[in-house]
Parts: structure tokens; C-alpha cells; sequence
């Protein structure tokens, strides 16, 4: 899939008391800012594995161009990206990156629910994602926000993955609607 920079979900600028916050599609002029910043967020899971995550070795050169990734600013400084791959039948979140000094404030929420506005955008009724099962943190707030597991993957190189998925109602019962009308 060729990234698509034009208009998308959240795309519009909002200001709060926190600052100004905006949400613009990365371009491949941005691929050093999303690796450095992917880098600094997942660095604190080195020692919990005893490697570099595979975000952290990930080629996102490339990844702009095959992948939608998001960046938000607050007061034009990257905080925190998305990275989403749409599938014929889902929207899989690949990465999802908080600068250390904003984790915990709310903005992996934040991204997580514009994964949702993607996905509605683009007709998809769920929403997928993998993490390692040693990432304890990263379970709980998925499960926050309504994400199921589905299973677990052991690879020998990477340990176990665990398969999330949150089905999006609004898209998944209009699906269910048009099926049973017609």
C-alpha cells in the first residue's frame, strides 16, 4: 500500500491548554524523526527482553511509503506516532511510539482512538495489533480499551507475541445491516 498523504481522520489542528496539537500524515522526509523517535520510546524494553524490540530495527525508510504512520505534535515537537497497515479486512497497528517524558499522560490513548477514526475512514470493522507478551504495560492499556486477545505466537527469536483485535461496532453493525437487507 502507497502512503496516502492527503486529508485523514484528526488531520485538522486542535489547541487545548496543554498546547497545540496536530496530527499530520509522516512522508518519508520524516523517516529519521519516526526512527529516533520509535527508539527513544521503546528503549526502556531492551532490558526486559535483553535486545532491541523489532520497532526499534525496523526500515522506516520504507515503512513511509508502505505504511500509514501519524505523527502528533504538540506545539510543533513530535510526541508520538502511530503506525497503522490497512488489509483488505482490518486495520493492523504496527507501532505505536510515545516519547518517554509524555508516556503516560495520555497520548498512546489518543493515537489508539485515531486508529479507530483510520479505520472507520477507510470501511474496515476491526482493528489488529501484536505485542510482545513481556510488554505487561502495553497488555493492560489495550485491554483498556477494549482490545481481546485472540491468541499467542511463540517465535523463537522474538518470544511470544500476542494477537489483539477490537471490533469497531458502528462499521461492524452497519456490515451486519446491509448483509441481512439485502
Amino acid at each position: 500500500m502507497q502512503n496516502n498523504n492527503s486529508a485523514h481522520p484528526d488531520s485538522s489542528q486542535t489547541s487545548n491548554k496543554a498546547g497545540h496539537k496536530t496530527v499530520r500524515r509522516a512522508t518519508t522526509a520524516d523517516a529519521l524523526a519516526v526512527r529516533e523517535l520509535t527508539r527513544a520510546a521503546y528503549a526502556k524494553w531492551v532490558p526486559v527482553l535483553g535486545r532491541e524490540p523489532r520497532p526499534m530495527t525496523a526500515d522506516y525508510d520504507a515503512a513511509t511509503c508502505d505504511h500509514l504512520i501519524d505523527v502528533l505534535r504538540v506545539d510543533g515537537e513530535a510526541m508520538a506516532l502511530i503506525e497503522m497497515a490497512p488489509k483488505p479486512d482490518h486495520l493492523l497497528i504496527v507501532n505505536v511510539a510515545v516519547a518517554p517524558t509524555y508516556q503516560g499522560k495520555g497520548y498512546g490513548s489518543a493515537l489508539m482512538a485515531h486508529a479507530e477514526e483510520v479505520a472507520r475512514s477507510l470501511n474496515l470493522s476491526e482493528i489488529r495489533l501484536y505485542t510482545n507478551a513481556l510488554f505487561a504495560e502495553n497488555l493492560r492499556l489495550y485491554s483498556r480499551l477494549g482490545y481481546r486477545v485472540d491468541r499467542e505466537e511463540q517465535h523463537p527469536q522474538f518470544g511470544v507475541a500476542v494477537h489483539m483485535s477490537k471490533r469497531l461496532d458502528a462499521i461492524a453493525d452497519a456490515h451486519s445491516n446491509s448483509r441481512t437487507s439485502q
